[in-house]
This record gives structure tokens, sequence and C-alpha cells, in this order.
């Protein structure tokens, strides 16, 4: 599993909640995901690849990016 970072544009815990739970229909396939609302970061464990969670997360509608993987 690898550690991806996002940066997605979030001002409420609604805006937290929406990422964590299309995230969440994932399934198996994240294993963690880790949202600091203050900073705008997103960080998911996942075996997917940076650009399909970043797909995901769109779903949304928060503008996002993604910013790498974590070490």
């Amino acid at each position: 599993m690898t550690v991806h970072e996002f940066k997605v544009e979030m001002t409420c815990t609604g805006c937290s909640g929406a990422v964590e739970k299309v995230l969440g229909k994932l399934g198996d396939r994240v294993e963690k995901v880790s949202i600091d609302l203050d900073d705008k970061t997103v960080l998911v464990t996942s075996n997917m690849s940076g650009e399909e969670l970043l797909e995901v997360i769109k779903k949304t509608g928060k503008p996002a990016y993604y910013v790498g993987v974590k070490e």
C-alpha cells in the first residue's frame, strides 16, 4: 500500500465528510483516509494510483490536486 497526498478545497466538516464518503465507497481498495481540514490535506493509503484516487475525490465537486506519494 502507498500513501498518496492530495490538497482539497475543504472549508468545513461537511466538505471533509464528502471526501471520506466517496473514498469509503472504494471498500478494501482504500486502507486508510486521514484528513487535515485546517491544512486542506487528504492522505489516502491505497493500492490505487494517485490519478485514480484524484478522480474519485473530484466527484465531490471540490477543487483538488495530487501532491504526490508521501514517504
